[in-house]
């Protein structure tokens, strides 16, 4: 297993946001780190996995049908 790890910094860059936001979903245990003594690294894997698990789908005629069906 060849797993690349970040620090808070670096996965910030990798995200495209602040080091206060990935430091705030450490902090309420919204993503996966790991701790190596008093330091935090964040796995590329698991970054991804968030940026995954936030994915919305385009909405399309037969989506919007569907969902309706489920109202009625």
């Amino acid at each position: 297993m060849n797993t690349h790890y970040l620090n808070v910094e670096q996965a910030a860059e990798y995200l495209n946001t602040s080091v206060r936001f990935v430091r705030r979903l450490i902090a309420e245990r919204r993503i996966a780190f790991h701790k190596v003594g008093v330091h935090v690294r964040l796995a590329v894997d698991d970054l991804e996995a968030f940026v995954q698990a936030g994915r919305v789908e385009p909405i399309n005629a037969a989506s919007v049908l569907r969902d309706l069906g489920r109202a009625a």
